[in-house]
């Protein structure tokens, strides 16, 4: 299966699809956690913004972030041992995890603090079939653009430190959409590199293909599909990579691959909602460019408030950005 590459896609294009996929990431990110509070929902009932009480940061932002000075110190050629050094670092040595974090990067750091190293810190952790690896990916795949494989393969290097089966075979499929995205691919090339990571014969892989079988009955029609989804999908823990995943690119179909239909509709639909929103954003930023994003989103969430991990209260988004653009080979 072929997909587009970068092939004739000069530095400055890369770059703000790079800028657009990485923001898109943390406005989905903020506007999916604020659109499931109880205040919002009394205040609004659907959100359609980014209201005065939205958390501009949150942990699955902050540890896309670290994934991308994984990227970026190894110099996009990642090995268990950066992976390990930036969790030690930047993860490990803080007394916790800031006001939130994600219960299966909680598991991994205290078997690090145990010594157990991956893969174990993986597979010995409760919440391995989480989507906290792959809501962090997007780094990976913005700077394996173009090369769905590569980004796959480094995917599964990273998320194994915190994840197994189901939680890597996710990271790895938005890793591969991502890069995929990047060359301004349609939804349904995105989704079709995205499912050839995913064995068919898992709980992800199943439920992906009902997914879509719930979009094809539904002619494509956000509406007809939005209950189906819910009922063919529903796990008991909502942050599941088999439910959340399917349902993120179910929806960016029905949203034909448009950016702020598309993170409303995650951001709305309830459940896992920052996770629909902020996986949406990154796949369709990464589609489309910053000329889909209002200025206003963006320039609300680009600076982090280090909540979850410290370091991140430093940084810009766009450079950040910038740098793994420069990795894109």
């Amino acid at each position: 299966m072929t997909f587009p590459t970068i092939r004739g896609i000069d530095k400055d294009t890369l770059k703000d699809h790079a800028y657009a996929s990485l923001i898109g990431l943390a406005i989905g990110d903020s506007i999916g956690d604020q659109a499931r509070s109880p205040d919002n929902h009394k205040l609004f009932g659907i959100t359609r913004d980014m209201y005065h009480n939205a958390s501009w940061s949150t942990d699955d932002t902050e540890f896309a972030l670290l994934v991308a000075y994984e990227m970026i110190e190894s110099k996009g050629e990642l090995t268990i041992d950066y992976v390990l050094k930036t969790w030690m670092e930047r993860v490990v040595a803080q007394d916790d995890l800031g006001e939130k974090g994600g219960e299966s990067e909680k598991g991994a750091v205290n078997n690090l603090r145990l010594g157990i190293l991956p893969p174990y810190s993986g597979t010995d952790n409760s919440y391995n079939f989480s989507d906290g690896a792959a809501m962090r990916i997007a780094p990976v795949g913005i700077a394996c653009a173009g090369d769905p494989e590569r980004a796959a393969r480094l995917a599964a290097i990273e998320a194994s430190i915190s994840h197994d089966r189901d939680g890597i075979w996710g990271a790895q499929a938005v890793a591969a959409g991502v890069a995929v995205a990047m060359t301004g691919a349609s939804s349904d090339e995105i989704i079709l590199s995205a499912h050839q990571y995913i064995p068919d014969d898992s709980w992800l892989g199943r439920c992906f293909d009902r997914a879509m079988k719930v979009v094809a009955d539904a002619g494509c029609n956000l509406w007809k599909a939005w209950s189906p989804l819910h009922i063919q999908l529903h796990a008991e823990y909502r942050a599941s990579n088999a439910e959340a995943i399917p349902e993120a690119f179910a929806l960016l179909k029905l949203t034909k691959g448009e950016f702020v239909e598309g993170v409303l509709a995650g951001a709305n639909f309830g459940r896992d909602s920052d996770t629909l929103a902020a996986l949406i954003g990154t796949l369709s930023g990464a589609k489309n460019g910053l000329s889909e994003i209002p200025p206003e989103w963006i320039e609300k969430v680009r600076r982090p408030s280090g909540k979850c991990l410290n370091f991140t209260n430093t940084l810009d988004i766009r450079q950040v950005a910038n740098e793994l653009a420069e990795l894109i080979r």
